[in-house]
């Protein structure tokens, strides 16, 4: 029974509300698991149509026959399967152990230099002062923003045979000097493209050089996480800068450069355009990469698609290979440290 005498005073009786309170029913929703799935969902779609479907049409592309025929705008002949016969041939080829040689060489240098050189650049920027720091972080992201096509263009001209600026600045080193360097002494004329080790040399300064800045603020943004209270001990320590990088600096950064060493293995395994245009085209079969191979095969006369698709799939399942690999090492490292 309610009080009568909180009820002549004003009050109410809460005790029934209170109970209702208690015993809330859930509204219609998703469930709370449920919504990071949901929240992915437009990703997931957008990689289905822009990765998977051409993926998987690639794959099924490197089964079949594919020509001039099967692909006319008006009334295509149907594709012929052939089976494994497309990667029977790519193994059977001295073009694809050039290429996979290539390949591999030209990344392992490319990411090694890299790597090395985006360090530094970040360890040197980290030391910066803020406005100067800016300054060269806008320079050298430019260079890395620059398309690859333009970055071609602009190599090739720098290393221009007749009127290149790199043989003319050779060219004013002392005879002695040039030749204890390059074994080398008069550049005037010197066909850089012409030679598939020259060739290589030119692609890899382009792409170190396109590539490094990514590198450099990445690791400074990963150096800006690391707390200055380790430096200043390592310093009151006696600790040299060599020794502070390996057992404070290198450590903590792991998980960044692991990141980034897959990114560069990725990039650099299937450079294309800079090497299209460095070696002007498909002309020089010797300096084929995997990916200008698949090319050549492809859309060169006559069009063999379906060989072109199958190298391009033996390309990918090597980087997926080499990525699976070495997250797995990494992985089982970081379970060993801890």
């Amino acid at each position: 029974m309610t009080d009568t005498s909180t009820l002549a005073r004003g009050g109410a009786d809460t005790s029934a509300p209170s109970r209702r309170s208690r015993k809330r029913e859930r509204g219609p929703g998703l469930s709370p698991k449920a919504v990071p799935y949901v929240l992915l969902l437009p990703g997931l779609l957008v990689i289905a149509v822009l990765l998977l479907y051409p993926l998987y049409q690639m794959v099924e592309m490197s089964f079949h026959k594919v020509g001039l025929r099967q692909i006319k705008a008006v009334n295509p002949a149907p594709a012929d399967f052939v089976g494994w016969d497309n990667y029977t041939q790519i193994l059977g080829s001295d073009l694809f152990w050039s290429s996979l040689r290539n390949t591999v060489l030209f990344a392992v240098v490319t990411v090694a230099l890299t790597l090395i050189l985006g360090t530094l650049v970040g360890l040197l920027l980290n030391k910066l002062g803020p406005k100067m720091s800016t300054f060269v972080v806008v320079g050298i992201m430019a260079a890395w923003a620059t398309p690859p096509t333009a970055q071609a263009i602009v190599w090739k001209w720098l290393f221009d045979s007749d009127s290149g600026i790199v043989n003319w600045a050779l060219n004013l080193l002392p005879d002695w000097l040039s030749n204890l360097l390059f074994g080398h002494a008069d550049w005037s004329g010197y066909p850089w493209f012409n030679d598939t080790l020259t060739l290589y040399f030119v692609l890899i300064v382009a792409v170190v050089w396109a590539s490094f800045p990514f590198i450099a603020v990445s690791v400074l943004a990963g150096l800006k996480s690391i707390p200055s209270e380790l430096y200043e001990a390592a310093k009151m320590d006696g600790s040299s800068a060599v020794h502070t990088f390996r057992r404070i600096t290198l450590p903590l950064l792991r998980p960044v450069f692991s990141v980034l060493v897959v990114l560069s293995i990725i990039w650099d395994f299937k450079v294309f355009t800079q090497l299209y245009l460095l070696a002007g085209g498909t002309v020089n079969r010797d300096a084929f990469n995997l990916s200008l191979w698949s090319y050549a095969e492809a859309f060169s006369s006559p069009p063999k698609m379906g060989l072109g698709a199958a190298i391009a799939v033996v390309l990918t399942v090597i980087l997926l290979l080499i990525t699976f690999v070495y997250v797995r090492q990494i992985v089982k490292t970081e379970d060993d440290i801890r």
